[in-house]
């Protein structure tokens, strides 16, 4: 699945949501200086809104052709997946991943951030969760439903910030069992977004899952999720909470 986001990364990058400005002056805030890691960068969402805070950016990310996306766009760009990567000596005032630290080993992941960390850098993790009202959740769940009747998991039968819980949890434990961190925290940033009916299916496409889809399948997804917004006058508003979880490099004795 983490290998499809890569099919078409212009859609990708032109429909993703981007970052509260506030997440990011804060992160970048709280890093002792601006040399920072965008570990599955992608195709350079975050990274870019970090270049403009003022950080000094490095990508890494696993799939060539969102890399290639991102250096089109002036952004340094390592292709490799992090666990393995070869920082060659390099530190970094910060790491981070918007929306990627779930495809990464918690535990093997918070080593090697360690070891590219300087005392008292920091590590966040960040991920955009949109909370729709219990209507919209219910009518999207249903259009699901009729579509992938049999499909393993329906994303709008729980509420969102639920289902986040075991990857916020994984990701913070992984933190601690590393031994190199001070206690992680939970940093939240409630924004919003206004979609239109063409924006959101084409948002849609983007996901993990629609990639595994049957063509028909896929069709009958976005048909049925475009006749619930076409019944809300064709355009409506998503909440999200982006939610950063984050920890200091331990400054040794």
């Amino acid at each position: 699945m983490a290998e499809s986001f890569g099919a078409d990364p212009e859609r990708y990058d032109r429909t993703r949501p981007r970052y509260p400005d506030a997440l990011v002056r804060r992160i970048a805030d709280a890093a002792p200086g601006p040399a920072l890691l965008d570990v599955g960068c992608g195709t350079g969402i975050a990274a870019r809104q970090f270049r403009a805070a003022g950080c000094t950016v490095l990508g890494v990310d696993a799939d060539p052709r969102m890399a290639a996306f991102a250096r089109a766009g002036g952004l340094d760009v390592e292709v490799s997946g992090f666990e393995t990567w070869d920082a060659g000596g390099r530190t970094f005032d910060a790491v981070v991943a918007g929306q990627t630290w779930h495809w990464i080993d918690p535990v093997a992941g918070a080593a090697k951030a360690a070891d590219v960390l300087g005392p008292g850098g920091r590590i966040a993790l960040f991920w955009n969760v949109h909370r729709p009202d219990p209507d919209l959740a219910a009518a999207f769940s249903a259009a699901h439903l009729a579509a992938l009747p049999d499909a393993p998991r329906n994303p709008w039968a729980r509420a969102t910030l639920d289902a986040y819980g075991p990857i916020l949890a994984a990701v913070a434990d992984g933190l601690r069992a590393d031994g190199s961190f001070d206690a992680p925290e939970e940093w939240r940033f409630d924004w919003e977004r206004t979609y239109t009916r063409d924006a959101w299916l084409e948002q849609m496409r983007t996901s993990g899952e629609a990639g595994q889809y049957a063509p028909e399948r896929l069709t009958a997804l976005l048909t049925g999720t475009g006749a619930v917004i076409d019944a809300l006058g064709g355009t409506f508003t998503m909440p999200y909470t982006a939610v950063v979880v984050t920890a200091t490099r331990s400054v040794p004795a």
